[in-house]
């Protein structure tokens, strides 16, 4: 179906009808001359033209469901109405309602700054925030493969206007069309509450983040050609908690013809239980409200109570017990038994392109109280810590004693591997492995051990979790890890950042990360490549997991 005909299907009736033929034909770019006006199913949007400064286009902060509040709080998502006037899509939308941590927006925005520290434990982002952001090159060139990147944060945290995930490089050195999602995050995101069942399985599900990461990729399906991409070859990418997702993703049946191929770094497959789930929810809600007996009184309750509040009982519980338990295994949405669906070979043919950061754990020091600084102390002497000047900060600035010195058996490095095996690496391997098990022979895998910050944090953090990420995007300016990119490893660091975006490049065209620039041969896991540079120059060996 044309999304001409898309469009009038959804009107009722001839005034409806006649209003989007109107809007299509005086948005159409053909009929515009103007590469920045795009027709989706949804309505005609208007971007931003980045041509000089990065050689893309982009239409940011597009809706792609209504905003999820009032009674569609934990619902599943219900798709944006359509608009009838051109939207300007030239600015970021709100980030989800979240806790303040180190890799949330501004308390004054989806933007990052210094004021982030004045949110760290405090409510951030809004409720309505169900947009998504497309970058492309600046050409008429059509049929481009499309990424769609899902941001980390533990499914707690996280933005998609983290100018860690500008999209600009990565779409103009892959030649792709460049997604990235805002979904519901939290008890947002993930909640198991009797109360707020409806008797319909997928609603019912509890997977709220989940269905609006669905939601975004049905968009991507319906509108890829809108914008020159090929909703044929569609790479899912996240990092993290969105690698999680990635993987939830791959294996949910209501996901079947929206991906084709994969890219989870730094996650694997990891389902929380519903019983856990329950339990959480249950005792969330009596945190929350009070003790409320009546199932339908106590989701009225919640339904009624601000975000805000909602998010400072999250904080408090999260204090108790950890973070609310995210991606479910409820049946419907997710599988009960991930390692079936795999074993079941439907995924046998699907490409998978997935990494690790060598010190993934080093991000993690306050599981073990390895940390000196409180997270605002810590995030204010990175915040001004310039990489090009001399500095009199030590490792003893960062990390308490019992970790020093960082390479001394049972220190700050043997730790931090404890904290990755557990975390990260270990659902890497069991998701590899039963992909490989079932079949598939199409599977890659990297690990990226670039460490060449400036003293102390080349030891403090090294190739920490999520440091892969300013070298996908290429966004070494701007975000959280400024203070790790200088002029001294300026050569190494962008020569590594090309070999990483070239074999992006060449999986999502080809569902092989091989290009002539590695040098080595990319085998197929559990073989693997080893990706790191000094201050001149990139590397890529072969290893293994």
């Amino acid at each position: 179906m044309t999304i001409k005909n898309r469009i009038l299907a959804l009107g009722s009736g001839i005034a409806l009808a006649a209003t989007f033929t109107q809007a299509l034909a005086a948005g159409a770019p053909e009929a515009q001359g103007s590469p920045l006006l795009r027709t989706t199913d949804l309505g005609v949007v208007k971007g931003i033209d980045q041509s000089r400064a990065g050689g893309t286009y982009s239409w940011l902060g597009i809706p792609y469901a209504e905003a999820p509040v009032g009674e569609l709080r934990w619902k599943a998502p219900v798709t944006h109405k359509p608009w009838t006037d051109t939207r300007a899509a030239d600015k970021y939308g709100n980030g989800c309602i979240q806790q303040g941590r180190m890799f949330s927006p501004a308390p004054s925005g989806p933007h990052y700054g210094l004021d982030i520290r004045d949110g760290l434990g405090q409510p951030v982002g809004a409720e309505d925030c169900l947009t998504l952001n497309v970058t492309r090159p600046a050409n008429d060139q059509t049929d481009l493969p499309v990424i769609v990147f899902i941001h980390g944060g533990s499914n707690v945290v996280g933005y998609s206007a983290d100018p860690m995930y500008d999209a600009r490089a990565l779409a103009q050195k892959t030649n792709s069309v460049v997604v990235t999602i805002n979904y519901r995050l939290g008890v947002f995101g993930w909640l198991d509450l009797p109360g707020l069942k409806t008797g319909d399985p997928v609603n019912d599900s509890g997977n709220f983040g989940t269905l609006d990461q669905l939601e975004a990729l049905r968009f991507v399906n319906q509108n890829a050609a809108v914008f020159g991409g090929d909703e044929g070859n569609v790479a899912v990418m996240g990092e993290s908690a969105g690698a999680v997702n990635v993987w939830a993703l791959l294996v949910s049946p209501k996901a079947k013809g929206l991906v084709d191929k994969a890219i989870p770094l730094s996650g694997g497959l990891v389902f929380a239980t519903p019983a856990k789930a329950r339990t959480y929810a249950e005792q969330f809600s009596t945190d929350a409200i009070g003790a409320v007996s009546d199932p339908a009184e106590a989701a009225g309750k919640l339904r009624a109570a601000s975000a805000q509040d909602l998010i400072r009982a999250e904080v408090r519980r999260g204090a108790v017990v950890g973070d609310p338990p995210a991606v479910i295994a409820d049946g419907t949405v997710l599988p009960a038994d991930y390692h079936a669906e795999i074993a079941s070979g439907r995924l046998a043919g699907v490409p998978v392109l997935a990494g690790n950061t060598a010190e993934e754990g080093k991000l993690f020091g306050s599981l073990v109280g390895a940390y000196r600084p409180n997270d605002y102390n810590r995030f204010t002497a990175q915040y001004f810590f310039d990489p090009n000047k001399p500095t009199r900060l030590t490792e003893r600035d960062f990390l308490n004693d019992k970790f020093l010195p960082v390479d001394a058996p049972g220190k700050w490095n043997d730790a931090a591997k404890q904290l990755a095996d557990a975390i990260f690496t270990s659902i890497t391997a069991d998701s590899m492995n039963s992909m490989q098990a079932a079949g598939n022979k199409n599977l890659y895998y990297y690990e990226f051990e670039w460490n060449q910050e400036p003293a102390p944090f080349d030891t403090v953090y090294g190739a920490v979790h999520a440091m892969d990420l300013p070298f996908v995007f290429r966004t070494f300016d701007k975000g959280l890890y400024t203070f790790a990119f200088s002029r001294a490893n300026q050569p190494g660091r962008l020569k590594l950042s090309d070999m990483m975006i070239n074999s992006i490049g060449a999986f999502v065209r080809s569902g092989n990360p091989q290009h002539t620039g590695l040098g080595d041969q990319w085998d197929q896991w559990p073989r693997s490549i080893v990706l790191d540079a000094d201050n001149q120059n990139a590397t890529a060996k072969p290893g293994s997991f």
